[in-house]
């Protein structure tokens, strides 16, 4: 079996870039067995479907439009995700779900997973998380690798890589905090 995460958002947007830190933070600081791959999946949109069809599990790492309170975590599998046609509220909420869509007519297509966060704020131009998720973003990790622990996955902690460093190692910056001198 093949199994991939990929992170997903814009970390240009505040709590749109959960998915894209949380890929990077279970990079950075675990390793798993047997071994998965992890990727930055940014803003590609249509163009992660091609994983769609070539892995077997798919979990997506993003925020969810729902009406709870910011740091709520929800999972949803692809065949609930297919059923929930008030859950597009996001430009990449409607091209995952339309993904599901188009793949659910191959003949072979991945599992795939959405653990998702409900942010607080996704329209400041700043880049960091809100209070409210930094507080649940460790819980988060956690479903994450529970997630994972149900696929057979183990998950060995290899590191300890703050959010607040590997968002300066991408970038230079966490909310407002600067590097003297922008990594290479």
């Amino acid at each position: 079996m093949t199994h991939i995460i990929i992170g997903v958002g814009n970390i240009l947007f505040k709590d749109e870039g959960i998915g894209v830190f949380a890929s990077k933070y279970l990079k950075a600081n675990y390793s798993f067995s047997p071994n998965i791959e992890i990727m930055d999946g940014g803003t590609l949109g249509f163009n992660l479907m091609r994983y769609f069809e070539e892995y077997d599990n798919v979990i997506i790492l993003d925020i969810v439009s729902a009406k709870d309170a910011p740091g709520s975590i929800y999972r949803f599998p692809s065949d609930i995700l297919l059923g929930l046609g008030d859950y597009k509220k996001t430009a990449h909420e409607v091209e995952i779900v339309e993904m599901l869509e188009i793949c659910s007519l191959l003949d072979h297509h991945a599992d795939v997973t959405i653990i998702g966060i409900i942010p607080e704020d996704i329209k400041s131009t700043q880049v960091g998380l809100t209070s409210a998720l930094e507080k649940k973003f460790k819980e988060y990790i956690g479903y994450i690798i529970k997630e994972l622990e149900g696929l057979n996955i183990k998950a060995i902690k290899t590191g300890n890589r703050s959010l607040n460093d590997i968002a300066k190692d991408m970038i230079g910056s966490y909310n407002l905090e600067r590097l003297e001198r922008i990594p290479r």
